[in-house]
């Protein structure tokens, strides 16, 4: 990172911050000010304006009124939020000029105090860049208030902490993976005091809620380049406290691209993933996640089995959607597939029921991810030539899973006389394979004489 900062992104002018907030907001602010009070827009309501950002539907504002004292002015439409004093009105976030104390946990503050002062609420903030304000106390008109220089961090694409970095890390840990977040959203650097301070307040990662990662590595990975941010996070030792298994990959040989290791590849990977599927990205992040633990003898011995075991475990700590969990711990599991030109239609068949038609499109974007990242073109390995079997397979409208049998478990237990039982599921993918190997098997009565035909039990 260099030390001198490079001139940045040319900054709206501060007169014309007012216009950039919306009329819903302006009337918070005037309802405010007609009770007396002061209330200044603060935060990412300042700093992406300021940028020529789309200001987001969300607006915070800081107010020297009492959370009551808000509840009371907009009767009805405020909810009180939570103990730190925020409400909640017309879609933005009213939050009483405050000063924390106690950040034991280095999560959240254990004690709050409320002030008047708008230079005291913003010397508690994470970064100059989010520590300015609009606004103004009643009476008086809305200037930019920015006594940490936020302004000229903007201008100049630089990240750096409120006053004493240490400090703020300590406070709330999350700040760190912020500030990684910020760099790579923003393309900023961080500056050398605040990055030496992330590197060594780094252990303190631990001490954070999975959801509350989740959501910053969720950002990360949206960003245009993610490699950015993941490369921060490791060289910062960050990462080795969200995931020791990708940490390890710094250093472990790769065949591939000459001069690069495991994390290399990986951080390319990632980067061709389209932004637009973030599944396939988080795959692309974990689809080699086994590796070190499965080198032996100068190979990876089944890392993909090793890799989903580890996908699963990591995205359970950080409490990640059931259901995308899910779907990225399979395309770590299938990743490693191999296609020749000399398969049969009832092979293509069966690749498709192993992988399921819902993950196809996902896993040939995972392939041609790790393909570029291989330092190959996104087709290597006749992927084009399996697609078009594939499509020429599911246009054929044959069945490749149990919904398209032409008899279910009632018909069995029927024509059969068997009781309900995992025996009815072990007919039915008995002649899914049938099926699958002779497509004109499916019919019901075909279907109905190979099950009698089949040895099992449960018969009525």
């Amino acid at each position: 990172m260099a030390d001198v900062p490079v001139p940045g992104p040319q900054l709206t002018h501060e007169a014309d911050l007012g216009r950039s907030i919306p009329d819903r907001v302006h009337g918070l602010m005037a309802a405010l000010w007609s009770a007396g009070h002061s209330v200044y827009v603060v935060g990412g309501s300042v700093r992406d304006p300021l940028l020529g950002r789309e200001p987001s539907e969300d607006w915070d504002l800081a107010t020297s009124a009492l959370p009551e004292q808000v509840l009371d002015i907009f009767p009805g439409e405020a909810v009180y939020e939570n103990r730190f004093g925020t409400v909640a009105v017309r879609g933005a976030e009213i939050t009483t000029l405050r000063s924390d104390h106690e950040y034991a946990d280095h999560r959240r503050p254990h004690h709050v105090e409320f002030t008047d002062s708008i230079d005291l609420d913003l010397g508690r903030r994470d970064f100059t860049i989010n520590a300015m304000a609009w606004g103004a106390p009643a009476g008086s008109p809305p200037t930019l208030v920015d006594p940490y220089a936020g302004r000229g961090d903007l201008r100049h694409g630089v990240l750096r902490a409120v006053g004493d970095p240490d400090a703020r890390f300590r406070e709330d840990a999350l700040r760190m993976v912020r500030a990684v977040r910020f760099a790579a959203t923003l393309d900023y650097e961080i500056e050398p005091a605040t990055r030496a301070a992330i590197a060594a307040n780094a252990p303190l990662v631990a001490h954070l809620s999975g959801e509350r990662l989740a959501v910053e590595l969720s950002k990360i990975l949206a960003t245009p380049r993610p490699s950015v941010g993941l490369r921060l996070m490791a060289e910062t030792g960050i990462l080795a406290q969200v995931s020791p298994d990708l940490a390890a990959q710094r250093g472990v040989p790769q065949n591939k691209v000459p001069g690069e290791d495991l994390w290399d590849h990986t951080l390319r990977a990632v980067d061709a993933a389209r932004p637009d599927q973030p599944v396939v990205r988080l795959a692309a992040l974990l689809h080699d996640i086994g590796k070190p633990g499965s080198f032996a003898d100068g190979r990876f011995l089944r890392h993909e089995v090793t890799g989903a075991e580890l996908a699963a475990g990591l995205l359970d700590d950080l409490r990640w959607p059931h259901a995308d969990r899910d779907r990225v711990v399979h395309l770590v599991r299938q990743h490693m597939f191999g296609y020749e030109t000399t398969w049969s239609d009832t092979a293509v068949r069966r690749f498709i029921a192993k992988i399921g038609r819902a993950s196809l499109a996902d896993l040939f974007a995972l392939r041609e991810a790790d393909n570029i990242g291989s330092g190959h073109g996104p087709t290597a390995g006749r992927l084009d030539e399996l697609r078009e079997r594939i499509d020429a397979q599911l246009a054929a409208n044959v069945a490749l899973d149990l919904s398209g049998l032409a008899v279910d478990g009632d018909d069995l237990m029927s024509e059969l006389g068997i009781r309900p039982g995992p025996w009815v599921g072990r007919l039915l993918d008995g002649l899914l394979e049938r099926v699958i190997a002779d497509p004109r098997l499916n019919r019901r009565d075909t279907l109905i004489r190979l099950a009698r035909a089949m040895p099992g039990e449960g018969a009525s």
